[in-house]
């Protein structure tokens, strides 16, 4: 393939730009900085949509990249492989989408070190796209970590941001973050350990390549532990409860930008990791774990969707959403047909939508309002009528009305549900949960009243409605939301599982 329409330069045009923003043969200039980094983001998702045009699912892109000829670690298997199919498309054009809409948000939320930030921004979206397409164990590992670098500075560094800590909390809320994600990387690392012994035994052939793992002839039991290893390693970014502790402090400290990439697309690795190792390399495994898995899933949705309408701060409301969403995904995944996973990878999509657009609903009220307590603030829809526009919309989309990206995979979640043949929990789960989707109407309706409804304060008079930016970034996220709640087929027929 034309190096113009390869994987290689997909994932690290990012990186390279970003060490060329990093050093000195840059400019200091904030305004050039900010336009040279939405230029690359949006370089970059252009290139994800011509790779869509020239994409066809029957002959997915591959690569095979050698350094000075030579394969990664030839000794044991290890190469530099990459492929893009159906499912990959759509997580890497959604990657190229959030981080460009993190990249506009960015212009009225991060205040100072222009450079250090945009070139960590660029870090963390090479590394993402290269999980998404990695097509070897190890590489895939490797880029995994990779991201730890850039997550940790974003989240605990101060921006200059009035919407981020002024304290230590920032820090601590980073170091979590990698702590928790480093203890399931050991996890993950050493099922990718057992699986590739595992695999040269039974098949005599040294590989760590996807298509090439065999686990037909290794025991059912060594399968298990190494799929428990897996959803312990996935699941802390997912993440499943009790993994989710990192989660809420991560989005209460870090700038609006970085929350909507956390809860967007950083959360979505987790779900992507488990459906490629779990469901596909290790399917037989995974379908013991089911009915175990469908439990957690059912806490996921239950748990912090009680958690999100007893918090005060929006931010975390809108944080522990996400984790509650996150067990919809858990749950399609846990049917195991063809419908959970286009419940799955949709819900993907429009959680991704979902959440960035509460997220910049979230930086927006607290720049204006200087305090994210919900208690505090009520009334403003007054001297906001576009944002409690937008803010209305987002939130009937959240919970599910028809017409909105996540009614459909909903619905195709809990069909799906109704229809395994998994396990009988999984029906269980599926009348259970129908009912307790009616949870996220709360927290979310309570959300948009107690902030844009009321009584309005004396303090909160003056304030100014979304200017032009961020009207445009707000209806970027809607336009999505709407186009895909009308017309499913445009992601669904991609996936054709």
């Amino acid at each position: 393939m034309d190096i113009l329409l390869s994987i290689p330069f997909l994932i690290f045009f990012p990186l390279i730009t970003s060490l060329f923003l990093l050093s000195p043969l840059f400019t200091n200039n904030e305004i050039l900085i900010r336009r040279f980094a939405k230029s690359i983001f949006g370089a970059e998702f252009v290139y994800t949509i011509l790779l869509y045009l020239f994409f066809s699912p029957a002959n997915p892109y591959e690569a095979n990249l050698s350094i000075c000829g030579l394969d990664w670690i030839q000794s044991i298997g290890v190469r530099f492989l990459f492929e893009i199919d159906s499912i990959r498309m759509i997580l890497v054009i959604l990657t190229a989408f959030i981080f460009l809409i993190a990249a506009f948000a960015s212009k009225l939320h991060i205040r100072k070190n222009h450079k250090f930030y945009y070139s960590m921004l660029l870090l963390l979206q090479s590394a993402i796209l290269g999980i998404f397409t990695a097509n070897d164990m190890f590489v895939f590992f490797m880029f995994w970590e990779l991201e730890l670098i850039p997550a940790y500075f974003l989240i605990g560094n101060d921006w200059g941001s009035i919407s981020s800590s002024k304290t230590n909390g920032a820090k601590n809320a980073a170091m979590k973050f990698v702590i928790f994600t480093f203890a399931g990387s050991m996890f993950m690392l050493l099922g990718m350990l057992l699986l590739h012994y595992f695999n040269y035994v039974s098949t005599g052939i040294l590989t760590a390549k996807y298509s090439d793992l065999n686990v037909s002839n290794i025991p059912l039991s060594i399968q298990i532990l190494i799929s428990i290893c897996f959803v312990l390693g996935f699941g802390v970014k997912l993440p499943i409860v009790p993994l989710h502790t990192w989660l809420p402090d991560a989005h209460t400290e870090a700038p609006t930008p970085i929350s909507i990439i956390l809860a967007g697309i950083l959360l979505k690795t987790g779900a992507y990791g488990l459906f490629m190792y779990n469901f596909i390399i290790l399917k037989d495994s995974f379908g013991i774990l089911v009915p175990y898995l469908v439990i957690f899933a059912l806490i996921n949705i239950i748990f912090t969707a009680f958690v999100a309408f007893a918090q005060t701060d929006i931010k975390r409301i809108v944080a522990y959403s996400s984790i509650s969403n996150m067990g919809l995904i858990l749950l399609g995944l846990c049917a195991c047909n063809s419908i959970g996973i286009e419940a799955s990878i949709f819900h993907i999509v429009a959680h991704a939508l979902i959440t960035a657009g509460l997220f910049e609903i979230c930086g927006i009220v607290y720049l204006r309002c200087k305090t994210r307590d919900i208690n505090s603030i009520g009334g403003i829809a007054k001297n906001l009528p576009r944002l409690f526009g937008f803010a209305t919309l987002i939130v009937l989309a959240s919970i599910g009305i028809p017409a909105f990206a996540p009614f459909i995979s909903e619905i195709l979640t809990i069909i799906a549900a109704m229809t395994s043949e998994m396990s009988e929990v999984l029906k269980f789960a599926a009348v259970f949960s129908l009912p307790l989707l009616i949870l996220s109407s709360c927290y979310m309706l309570k959300f948009l009243h107690s902030a844009f409804m009321g009584e309005q304060g004396e303090k909160f008079e003056n304030i100014n409605d979304i200017s032009m930016h961020e009207f445009i970034i707000l209806a970027m996220i809607t336009f999505g939301l709407v186009l895909f709640g009308l017309f499913p087929n445009t992601i669904l027929n991609m996936v054709n599982f």
